[in-house]
């Protein structure tokens, strides 16, 4: 039985998306003990909004769900890892594929990639 230390970071732990395929790191989220079970059993990722106290299934809204391929736990059981093949392209809620498409060249933001989807239109 899985079983990961919530109570070291008052109930809720990082998850890193990844995509299974490429590598590359789509975002960061985080788990409460009851969207950990939800992904288990429902084999999409399942995430802890902090913002409105709920459970958030990616993509709900926008169809840009997360298939989960894989799970890793870090050696200390407070964060996981998702391998995921990410459906429709984007994980990011601002439209891009990750959410790590800026990068900081001579302490200011450059943008890495081209969007995927409007958000304006997908989150009305």
């Amino acid at each position: 039985m899985v079983e990961l230390d919530f109570e070291k970071t008052n109930g809720l732990i990082p998850a890193i998306a990844q995509d299974a395929e490429t590598g590359e790191v789509l975002m960061l989220a985080y788990m409460n003990e009851a969207a950990f079970n939800e992904t288990l059993s429902s084999g999409k990722a399942t995430y802890y909004s902090r913002s409105r106290n709920t459970l958030w299934k990616k993509g709900e809204t926008s169809g840009h769900v997360q298939h989960v391929r894989e799970i890793r736990v870090d050696c200390d059981h407070d964060t996981v890892l998702l391998k995921v093949e990410q459906v429709g392209g984007a994980a990011c809620h601002k439209g891009y594929k990750s959410c790590f498409f800026k990068i900081v060249e001579n302490n200011e933001y450059k943008i890495a990639e081209e969007r995927v989807f409007d958000p304006e239109k997908v989150y009305k």
